[in-house]
């Protein structure tokens, strides 16, 4: 006789967090972690750079595409990529999940993996220190992380100049392309997720769909381009054209980016690639992580071989979102 599948109603908050609790990483900066009412990190600098995001079944995920190791780890890596665009190094996590009651627990536990695993192989000694859970008819993880500066200034978008190299770290175009496959052959016949299709697609197209699902942002690059100097940097997570008219903005330049850097074949509005993008000074040297991609120079947004971009580019979930879940 099949045993009954533990539901996070049927184990109760109480025994989901204690299935949880042994699987998340406890983080080298926390000095109190899950147990109380808040936990307690180290900031020896006085200062911490704290970012958070959410990740919706719907907007932002399909249960169909992703698994729960997925999920977990897709949320760790857009969140740890906003503190190291700050130049920071990531020091814990906050979660918070809710699930309809009759979530399998495993599905639970399968998120906590994704947590665990990303925080060890993208920000060794993060860990998450606490969080919340709660029930609704959406899987919904809400995340809130914070970043160590070492004593160092945080890298903003404003300070970019005129003369400056732009750089990127990280691949481009692999998330977007890999989100086009899956709406065009992760689908059933009536247009909707299926997750035998999305697997087939994930074993011939590996690097595109894990790109899209399971990101490796390359976190590390991001202090390593404060130490080098960088003058502004950002996580491109919402298309390259967007972000780099933000630092454009932010800074009141002009970004012009150039094709044969960037890649004929890279898709210039796609989201979701959470690279790094960063101005230096022309005569410092980026990091080896970092090729360059443009150059900053005077006037207001951004250009592409010196001809104005066409179009906003990027995501917009008010604009982009279709309705679905799947």
């Amino acid at each position: 006789m099949t045993a009954p599948t533990e539901t996070l109603a049927s184990l109760g908050e109480s025994g989901v967090l204690g299935r949880i609790f042994p699987r998340l990483p406890a983080g080298q900066a926390t000095l109190l972690g899950p147990g109380d009412d808040a936990a307690i990190l180290a900031a020896a600098d006085g200062r911490v750079v704290v970012t958070t995001d959410t990740m919706i079944h719907g907007p932002d995920f399909r249960l169909a595409w992703s698994t729960p190791h997925d999920l977990g780890w897709k949320a760790t890596a857009s969140n740890l990529a906003d503190v190291a665009a700050m130049g920071a190094q990531p020091t814990g996590l906050l979660v918070a999940v809710t699930a309809p009651a009759g979530t399998p627990v495993t599905v639970l536990e399968g998120i906590a993996d994704g947590f665990r695993d990303a925080c060890a192989e993208l920000a060794p000694g993060c860990g998450v220190v606490g969080g919340d859970l709660s029930v609704s008819p959406t899987l919904t993880l809400a995340v809130t992380a914070f970043g160590d500066l070492g004593g160092a200034d945080a890298v903003l978008r404003s300070g970019a100049r005129p003369g400056d190299v732009v750089a990127i770290s990280g691949a481009l175009g692999d998330a977007a392309r890999g989100l086009r496959l899956l709406f065009a052959e992760g689908v059933d016949a009536d247009g909707e997720p299926d997750a035998d299709r999305a697997a087939a697609l994930r074993a011939r197209h590996p690097r595109e769909i894990e790109a899209q699902l399971a990101p490796r942002p390359p976190i590390a690059d991001g202090p390593a381009a404060r130490r080098a100097g960088a003058t502004a940097m950002l996580d491109v997570s919402d298309g390259l054209l967007l972000d780099a008219a933000r630092i454009a903005a932010a800074s009141g330049v002009r970004i012009d980016l150039a094709t044969a850097a960037v890649g004929d074949e890279v898709d210039l509005a796609g989201g979701e690639a959470h690279a790094l993008l960063a101005a230096f000074p022309p005569a410092a040297s980026p990091p080896a992580g970092f090729r360059v991609i443009g150059a900053v120079h005077t006037g207001e947004g951004v250009t592409v071989d010196g001809a104005p971009a066409e179009g906003r580019g990027g995501w917009d979930p008010y604009d982009d979102w279709d309705g679905h879940a799947g």
